[in-house]
């Protein structure tokens, strides 16, 4: 779970050009989990939380409909979140606060795959990136939007704010 946070935040800094660093403290900090219910199936193992789920850490927040945390023997977990949208945000070193949303988010423990699907979105200040699906590759951090149909991924870039994170 708290490399589920610390991926999150990695794929908004590096996957969005954003060069500004969390708060170093947040992935040390407890992880509370707030729902209407919560249930588990011990057969399968998988925990799921569900009514209005809000998980926090630090000062990373997440709000989902529903979360499902999945453990395969031999495996890290896989994480997949729903909602309209799932939202996350968290402040940096900095104070300037990232935000991000998809309506489902999945992430694989194991590949360190992330993934934001339907309105994704990844902002920090005015600088954002759109598109229909998000897909972060943590380990090679690698970025890729892309959009279906007749939707375009659009991307907007504030110069002011990339030159003041080159700064740092």
């Amino acid at each position: 779970m708290k490399l589920m946070f610390k991926s999150i935040l990695v794929t908004i800094l590096l996957g969005s050009s954003f060069s500004a660093y969390a708060l170093k403290g947040d992935t040390d900090q407890p992880i509370n989990i707030d729902s209407g219910s919560q249930s588990l199936d011990m057969t399968n193992n998988i925990v799921t939380f569900s009514d209005n789920v809000v998980i926090t850490q630090g000062s990373i927040k997440v709000t989902a409909a529903n979360v499902k945390i999945t453990r395969q023997e031999g495996k890290k977990e896989t994480i997949d979140a729903t909602g309209s949208p799932v939202t996350f945000q968290q402040t940096l070193d900095n104070g300037k606060p990232v935000n991000g949303k998809g309506n489902s988010v999945h992430y694989d423990l194991n590949s360190e795959f992330l993934t934001l699907i339907g309105n994704a979105e990844l902002k920090q200040q005015g600088s954002f990136i759109k598109a229909s699906k998000i897909t972060y590759d943590v380990k090679k951090q690698q970025l890729k939007a892309t959009s279906g149909g007749k939707s375009r991924v659009k991307t907007v870039l504030i110069p002011n704010e990339l030159q003041n994170n080159k700064k740092k």
